[in-house]
């Protein structure tokens, strides 16, 4: 048993889990209730449920993240694709079926992430610079699709997908759980998995391995891209407006803290699917706890950041090395 315990203790996802529960005992001692479930009308209330429902799109886009980080890549620009796929969907279910509108929200997720790869495999721009342009084009792009206003939405199956229930759950969950198993099944079951992991690792090997990795940097940029569409479908859907300059806003910086704290490495290389959704669990756990126990709003980034490097430094072998040293005495040498 001891073995095990030990062996856990050196694993990627030990501190963030750690992390993690150290903040839900902070909540349970900081406020009353935290851990209290309520049953109203068929459907579960509370402040878990809260945290399930509210981290499904942070949760979705670090996942797609986590791919692109993989093979030493980033992708700056998911807040801003985000936006763009909510507000064509808006748009489009103004003259069209929520089916179309679905469809056309995923299709420019693809294309957006196969622009952001062409940029980076095929011109072989720097993954920063690449999807910085989306990034700063992207939300003008939305501002053109909206016509600069608030579209509201008013469609059934719409605003289910944001805010309906299923098995007395938020149904985003089950879409955050689905996103979360398919990738999951891609990286331990497929070629492509491998793949990823591999060129992250050594991509001149890779080459001599027979392995393409412009190919796969497109790929890995697309999912990225199909998975902000979808975290931009859910925002959309539970407001029921797009706001092409307020959705999405900074939650690409969330999502990359999320993949670090979770345990891939920005270097590349072998990547934890469920170690970046602890981490992001983590992130609107924290998030939830500085808002409930009233912090100023104006120093709430700043806690975030306090609480983000802490459990970055825990992460580091040659930090805990030093801080288990400190204050021990040296003894003199005779």
């Amino acid at each position: 048993m001891k073995q095990i315990l030990y062996k856990f203790t050196r694993t990627k996802i030990f501190w963030p889990i750690l992390a993690l529960a150290v903040l839900l005992i902070l909540n349970l001692l900081l406020i009353p209730g935290f851990f209290s479930i309520e049953i109203k009308d068929g459907h579960l209330f509370g402040s878990l449920i809260d945290i399930l429902n509210r981290v499904v799109p942070l949760l979705i886009i670090s996942i797609g993240m986590t791919i692109v980080i993989a093979k030493e890549g980033i992708d700056i620009s998911v807040g801003s694709v985000l936006a763009i796929s909510g507000a064509l969907a808006a748009s489009i279910m103004e003259s069209s079926s929520v089916w179309v509108a679905l469809i056309a929200a995923i299709g420019i997720g693809i294309v957006c992430g196969l622009w952001n790869g062409m940029l980076v495999s095929v011109f072989d721009i720097q993954p920063m610079v690449a999807t910085l342009i989306l990034l700063i084009v992207g939300r003008g792009i939305a501002q053109l699709i909206t016509g600069g206003q608030i579209l509201t939405i008013d469609n059934k199956i719409y605003d289910y997908i944001g805010s309906g229930f299923l098995l007395g759950l938020p149904f985003p969950i089950f879409i955050g759980l689905a996103v979360f198993l398919i990738l999951l099944y891609m990286k331990k079951r497929t070629a492509l998995g491998l793949f990823i992991e591999s060129i992250g690792n050594n991509m001149t090997a890779s080459k001599f391995a027979g392995i393409q990795p412009k190919r796969i940097i497109l790929i890995g940029y697309a999912i990225c891209g199909v998975c902000a569409a979808i975290a931009g479908i859910i925002v959309s859907a539970n407001v029921s407006s797009a706001d092409a300059n307020n959705a999405g806003l900074w939650i690409e910086l969330d999502a990359i803290l999320a993949v670090v704290i979770g345990g891939t490495s920005m270097r590349g290389g072998r990547y934890f699917l469920s170690g970046t959704v602890v981490g992001a669990l983590f992130i609107q756990s924290l998030t939830t706890t500085i808002y409930s126990v009233g912090i100023n709003p104006q120093i709430i980034m700043v806690v975030k950041a306090i609480a983000v490097i802490i459990v970055c430094l825990f992460q580091s072998e040659k930090f805990r090395l030093a801080f288990l040293q400190f204050g021990k005495k040296k003894v003199p040498l005779q």
